[in-house]
């Protein structure tokens, strides 16, 4: 049901993006809408994932630059019987994360430093399962494609308040306004829709990828609270990406909640504790594989170490911190 609803959304989305061209350019207009759309779509199935990436500046790393969270992505991925995707992480002291991707042989999780550092080792499991199921949803493809073409609604709008509009349109000055203000706000009231969608199913494939729904709870609480309070410069510049995250990176900006592109944070938070999956307990223990535990249901050992108290060291413990 949630596909039918996003395919709905998404085309009215193009056609939204089509009348807008109706309303500046006529006919003609409508059809150049209508391929501009296409080519956009067709870029962004290609390379909008590295752009994303770019955008944030992340860096790939492996299981010796980050051991850790290598581990419990190739864990989940294994759980979830997914590709292994590629894994970044991004310097950014706001705990937050996303995936992108245009399927799962070609997909990437990302995490920020702020959420390395803030969340315990199963909270981080929560954060990359939530994320993991973005990817075998496919969301990441559909969110991408949302936000090119509501962007393109936007880019359009401002056209054609620069040189104006059709002469011949019967609406005249009425559709011009509906074309500058109207449309961009219904793009983005559409993108927020197909946004919100997702990241229910997300939360709850994501509590069954890893087992335990509190992890991801927990991690959605920690995540929301420091949102509010540290920001995101690179999200600010780039606020097209902010609904890819697991928490809305723009929501210390006072206007981000008059357009928030996630469900309310204490209704996803609830509905994960209401949340029984059997087993899950003992299925994963921190991540690290049980004696009994085979095949899919199991995580491999994440080699994870507590980090130090204030006043103590790692003991023997040697290797780089747990996340590399």
């Amino acid at each position: 049901m949630n596909m039918i609803k996003t395919a709905a959304l998404i085309a009215a989305l193009t056609a939204l993006f089509m009348g807008v061209g109706l309303l500046i350019g006529g006919r003609g207009g409508m059809l150049i809408a209508l391929v501009i759309a296409a080519g956009m779509n067709l870029f962004a199935y290609w390379n909008a994932d590295k752009m994303v990436l770019k955008m944030h500046r992340a860096k790939e790393v492996d299981e010796r630059s980050a051991p850790e969270l290598h581990r419990i992505v190739a864990g989940l991925a294994q759980r979830a019987g997914l590709p292994m995707p590629k894994v970044y992480v991004i310097d950014n002291p706001q705990p937050n994360a996303f995936a992108t991707g245009r399927n799962p042989e070609n997909a990437a999780v990302a995490a920020t430093t702020g959420l390395l550092n803030q969340l315990t080792h199963e909270e981080v499991a929560g954060v990359m399962a939530h994320e993991l199921a973005h990817v075998q949803n496919r969301d990441t493809l559909t969110m991408t494609i949302t936000a090119t073409i509501a962007g393109a609604i936007s880019m359009l709008a401002n056209f054609g308040m620069i040189f104006g509009g059709n002469r011949a349109n019967p609406l005249g000055i009425v559709g011009m306004l509906a074309a500058v203000i109207v449309a961009p706000l219904a793009a983005m009231l559409v993108q927020t829709a197909v946004s919100r969608t997702r990241e229910y199913s997300a939360d709850r494939r994501g509590a069954e990828i890893c087992g335990q729904p509190d992890w991801l709870a927990s991690a959605l609480e920690k995540i929301a609270r420091a949102a509010g309070r540290i920001p995101n410069p690179t999200a600010e510049r780039n606020p097209a990406t902010a609904h890819m995250f697991i928490i809305n990176p723009l929501s210390g900006n006072k206007m981000a909640g008059l357009f928030s592109t996630h469900p309310d944070i204490n209704e996803r938070i609830a509905l994960l504790r209401e949340m029984r999956i059997d087993g899950g307990t003992d299925a994963i223990a921190y991540g690290r594989t049980r004696g009994h535990e085979s095949g899919r249901n199991r995580l491999p050992d994440t080699g994870y170490r507590s980090r130090p108290s204030k006043g103590g060291g790692r003991g023997s413990d040697t290797r780089q911190g747990p996340w590399g």
